[in-house]
């Protein structure tokens, strides 16, 4: 009779929902496998769709953003899975989940968020620094020599010129259009008529309001009303490499962890 009982309690109650943390900058990593991006991802991700007694999967989002590159690949790697397997995604957003971070979150049906969560920044940005007078005054003469006109574009020890900035801003309109084409594409109705394109972040509440979000809730307690108490959690986890394991660094993975720092500064009190 012990053994039936387990029998039952094992696979006849509640089922399993698939838990992937998708933390950090959005970015190809350094050489300790940092940042999120889809070749980290996609094998923890077809992971997730291919367990057993599977009735969801649930993505934990912390990540101000990052390539847009990255974003659509594993978005649009969650969409397809989830359509193939007929999977529902759930997405529950942590600090923030904005730019890149909310592209992630739109590959879910349904997006959560705790009630300090910043959501939105739906732009494009390009940042960099000029260092053209500096080498001047520094007695530094740089030498660059190109195959094909418009290749040293946007150098930085170069001065600006007006129609490469225009070329850029050309770039990023195009990048910007897609990225709100798939807002509107996942979202639908619930952001119709909302001004929320602009690159604005906004906090829970505010999101719902818009219909950036469909509420304001923890992983557990919202799976658990939706698929009952007996609803098994099943957590996987990024290989991390030996080096990482036991907290060594390398220059890049310095490198990375001070780039995200940038990232993340902006969104925090």
């Amino acid at each position: 009779m012990r053994l039936w009982s387990w029998f039952k309690r094992r696979f006849k109650r509640g089922g399993v929902i698939a838990v992937i943390r998708l933390e950090g900058v959005i970015a190809t990593g350094g050489r300790l496998g940092g940042g999120i991006n889809d070749q980290t991802m996609s094998p923890l991700i077809e992971k997730a769709f291919e367990l057993g007694r599977l009735k969801a999967v649930a993505l934990i989002i912390n990540s101000p953003g990052g390539s847009p590159s990255q974003s659509s690949l594993l978005a649009s790697r969650i969409i397809r899975l989830s359509e193939e397997k007929k999977v529902p995604v759930y997405a529950f957003c942590e600090d923030v989940a904005a730019s890149g971070g909310y592209w992630l979150a739109c590959s879910a049906e349904k997006i959560y968020a705790d009630e300090n969560t910043i959501v939105g920044s739906i732009g494009v940005i390009s940042a960099g620094f000029g260092f053209h007078e500096l080498i001047s005054r520094q007695g530094i003469e740089r030498r660059v020599y190109t195959s094909g006109e418009e290749k040293s574009m946007l150098d930085p020890f170069k001065p600006e010129k007006a129609e490469e900035i225009e070329r850029l801003r050309l770039i990023q309109k195009a990048i910007h259009l897609n990225f709100k084409n798939f807002v509107a594409s996942r979202r639908g109705e619930k952001i119709e008529g909302q001004d929320i394109f602009n690159g604005e972040i906004w906090e829970s509440k505010r999101a719902k309001e818009l219909g950036l979000i469909d509420g304001i809730g923890h992983l557990e307690p919202v799976l658990k009303e939706k698929f009952g108490k007996d609803i098994k959690f099943k957590k996987l986890d990024r290989k991390r490499s030996v080096f990482s394991r036991f907290g060594k660094a390398s220059a890049d993975g310095v490198f990375d962890a001070f780039v995200e720092n940038i990232y993340f500064s902006k969104f925090r009190l």
